[in-house]
């Protein structure tokens, strides 16, 4: 089973498609997707939460990934299956 992963988005976000079709491709099957762009507050949440103010900005279960070129690094690191998996 894979850990939960929630993405803050927006709908017309490069990186953020990219982010998923990464995790899709990891097995993850299901990404909550808060969209920013709907509900602006959520920006405000996310930017306190994160401390940044772009998207995608990505949880794996509570662990703070950030972006996608972290969540990219994390996968060339060889770390991303790992945290997937809740290890």
């Amino acid at each position: 089973m894979t850990a939960h992963v929630t993405m803050y988005s927006t709908g017309v976000c490069p990186y953020c498609l990219m982010a998923e079709r990464l995790l899709k491709a990891k097995g993850v099957a299901e990404i909550e997707k808060i969209r920013v762009d709907l509900q602006p507050e959520l920006r405000a949440a996310m930017m306190e939460k994160t401390g940044r103010r772009t998207v995608p900005q990505i949880y794996i279960g509570d662990t703070h990934v950030g972006g996608f070129d972290d969540l990219s690094a994390l996968d060339r690191a060889g770390k991303l299956d790992g945290l997937l998996q809740g290890a």
